[in-house]
């Protein structure tokens, strides 16, 4: 038994001697854990997008960066991320108990109690319904309306081999109330956004899942990784192919200045570095390739901000 702990925790998707447990309070860290917050990187997936969109419509109408609306958008997305993760422990508490990776969680290790979690989701919401108000009538409605992506995500394992395909979906939809929180509406450089934004997802989370393959694999839980196993650097070198060109089109339908397409080549060097060197069976890799796609959506986002005034 005790073997067996010591692997889960070697496994644990949660780091240890984070700043959550040397600073935060007791009390507050599995709540901190349930969120996240130790572990940023799906909060700057979740972000990417929303800044993409307000850069390039800020642009595009030729007006100067509104800051404020950044880092609103910067709070919503770190509370939506939180209650994203909150509804997906939930839903799969009894998969995660199965998963070396994941059995440490704080609903899955009982240091949270699901009535406790649904409080703490309740109060993420209201948060973010704070946040959402402060949008344009049009940001405010797509807002709501992706709670319907939200809320299924975490059950599309179950019923599909590409659940990829849905966080593509859900994680991307801030391209759009980007879009529509600057201008008021939604045009095809917005829409083109996201679905580069979708096939992105679907390069990135397939290298996540490769981490849990043999444990998805053996409790009956499907992902990408599964369906394409040995297969997946070609796809996943199609699915960032697809990426970029939809992302050239976007600059182009917005008439983005230069920078914007170096911003593009930047993030198209970043991913045939990820599929170059990225080994299918390492965790630890594909951690690291998977992680690395924050500085992916980094570099675009400093070719837009070149390509238009500040």
């Amino acid at each position: 038994m005790a073997g067996s702990q010591q692997t889960t925790a070697k496994r644990s998707d949660i780091p240890r001697d984070s700043w959550v447990d040397r600073h935060a309070p007791e009390a507050w860290r599995p709540y901190l854990r349930l969120a996240r917050a130790d572990r940023p990187i799906g909060t700057w997936l979740l972000l990417w997008p929303c800044w993409w969109s307000i850069a390039l419509a800020t642009a595009w109408q030729d007006q100067a960066l509104d800051l404020p609306l950044l880092l609103l958008f910067g709070l919503g997305a770190l509370v939506m991320r939180a209650a994203g993760c909150t509804v997906n422990d939930l839903l799969d508490r009894r998969i995660d108990a199965k998963v070396a990776r994941t059995a440490s969680r704080p609903i899955a290790s009982g240091q949270i109690s699901v009535l406790q979690a649904l409080v703490f989701l309740a109060v993420l919401l209201g948060l973010g319904l704070a946040i959402l108000l402060q949008l344009s009538q049009t940001a405010i409605l797509l807002g709501l309306a992706s709670l319907l992506l939200v809320f299924p995500y975490p059950l599309m394992k179950r019923i599909t081999y590409w659940p990829q395909a849905w966080l593509g979906l859900t994680f991307n939809w801030g391209a759009l109330m980007g879009w529509a929180a600057v201008t008021g509406s939604i045009a095809w450089p917005a829409l083109l956004l996201y679905v580069a934004g979708f096939f992105w997802t679907l390069g990135y989370d397939t290298i996540y899942a490769h981490q849990d393959k043999e444990d998805d694999a053996l409790i009956g839980v499907r992902s990408s990784a599964l369906r394409l196993g040995n297969e997946s650097r070609p796809w996943l070198a199609g699915f960032y192919a697809v990426a970029v060109l939809l992302l050239i089109v976007a600059g182009w339908s917005a008439e983005a200045a230069w920078p914007y397409f170096l911003g593009v080549a930047a993030m198209a060097g970043h991913f045939v570095w990820q599929i170059v060197t990225l080994d299918i069976d390492d965790p630890r890799n594909c951690l690291v390739r998977f992680k690395s796609n924050r500085d992916a959506g980094a570099l675009f986002l400093a070719g837009i901000l070149l390509a238009g005034p500040l």
